[in-house]
């Protein structure tokens, strides 16, 4: 079968080369008896493999058991699975057939297939290498032909370092593996998936769909989707119940993306797990010094040519917004200052820190606003020309633009 009428037939939406290369994958591997591991934070749709797997192999005819392992109580999930005699314990009134019993010659999809306990995890890896299993108290064998298609959102790696994973059943189960893609790393396909959302909603509850402009669409491309599909879905319909207005524009957009976690937002931050990231506060002041040093360059050059003195006058009265800056006169005592005069430096040093620039100030708002207001200014209004060239995410820019009233 062809990648789009797969796609089609199992109301796969999305052009991403990844999404497709996990689909050719399961079409592939579909016609054998391969067990497959299909791996994908939550909510990527990692549900959608077994089935396409099933559908396209011999045993499409046979039954299909999907079993979240990660919702069934560790006491009776062997229970579960493998079936139990009639008095093997409390409560076992009469005997039982386990979820590999009644998927004999068709296909089960051991959905968060992490969570088993250790000692279920044994079991199922005799069922894989042997076809053979126990019911919980009978020591009688029974065979079972069975295709095990398994998924999970944690690292499986990680788990068997931590003694939560068998790593041989993680052999067993990993003969064919299968990455579903994070939304983030779709992004072309946001805009086609919130449209078939909206679609979807419009004609469920009797509304005209949405529509989004260029920007809206761009903020959308550029959030996090740390609940990839399952949180757009959502996300759509909240809004499509709520907005009366059917045309969305990006100020729209933010007013239902969440604050509350840094990780959902597309800007810049310091985090103990992800070093290499600076805060939004620490990227201005490194803008400022950047500006503060290209000026001191020139400065200095000019300084040669018509006097020290002179020239540091004409560069405190044409940068207010570096007004202490330029002169040896002491600094207001509520602003940090960084010393241009402690140490000499060339283009290519870092500017040297006299202190720590730790206090925020109604001068690093003014400087600020400048900057946003310069930036805006220079490519004529477009915001995402703007955020790119102030090193800032376009999210962080329209928080900014509504907090100075830079709007209109």
């Amino acid at each position: 079968m062809e990648l789009l009428s797969v796609k089609q037939r199992f109301g796969i939406i999305g052009n991403s080369p990844l999404l497709d290369r996990a689909i050719d994958i399961a079409r592939q591997v579909a016609p054998t008896d391969l067990s497959v591991l299909i791996t994908g934070e939550s909510g990527v749709g990692k549900e959608n493999f077994p089935q396409i797997i099933h559908q396209l192999s011999a045993r499409k005819h046979g039954p299909y058991i999907a079993v979240n392992c990660g919702a069934i109580p560790e006491g009776t999930i062997d229970s579960e699975l493998f079936g139990h005699e009639k008095g093997s314990f409390t409560g076992a009134h009469e005997a039982r057939k386990g979820y590999f019993e009644v998927a004999n010659g068709g296909t089960i999809f051991l959905d968060e297939v992490a969570e088993l306990p250790l000692s279920t995890q044994v079991r199922l890896l005799r069922v894989l290498e042997s076809g053979e299993f126990f019911k919980v108290g009978s020591s009688k064998s029974q065979k079972t032909d069975v295709r095990v298609v398994a998924a999970t959102n944690v690292d499986v790696q990680v788990a068997i370092d931590n003694g939560k994973f068998r790593q041989d059943l993680f052999y067993r189960l990993n003969s064919v593996p299968i990455a579903v893609p994070a939304l983030r790393d779709r992004k072309d396909d946001i805009v086609l998936l919130f449209r078939k959302f909206a679609s979807d909603f419009a004609e469920k509850y009797r509304m005209p769909p949405l529509e989004l402009d260029d920007e809206a669409k761009q903020l959308l491309m550029n959030y996090r989707w740390t609940g990839n599909i399952r949180q757009l879905k959502n996300f759509t319909e909240q809004i499509s119940i709520i907005e009366r207005n059917r045309n969305i524009s990006a100020a729209t957009i933010l007013r239902y993306l969440p604050e509350t976690s840094h990780h959902d937002l597309p800007v810049l931050f310091k985090d103990a797990n992800r070093p290499n990231e600076i805060s939004e506060r620490e990227l201005l002041y490194k803008v400022l010094f950047d500006m503060r040093r290209d000026i001191t360059d020139l400065k200095k050059l000019m300084g040669e040519i018509i006097g020290h003195d002179e020239v540091a006058e004409h560069f405190n009265q044409a940068n207010p917004i570096f007004p202490e800056h330029f002169t040896n006169e002491p600094v207001r005592p509520e602003i940090s200052r960084v010393s241009l005069h402690d140490k000499p430096q060339s283009a290519d040093e870092e500017p040297f820190i006299h202190g720590e620039v730790v206090e925020e100030s109604l001068s690093l708002q003014t400087r600020e606003l400048e900057l946003i207001r310069r930036a805006l200014q220079k490519n004529e209004g477009r915001r995402r020309n703007a955020a790119k060239e102030l090193g800032i995410s376009e999210r962080t820019l329209y928080r900014k633009i509504r907090e100075y009233g830079l709007d209109g």
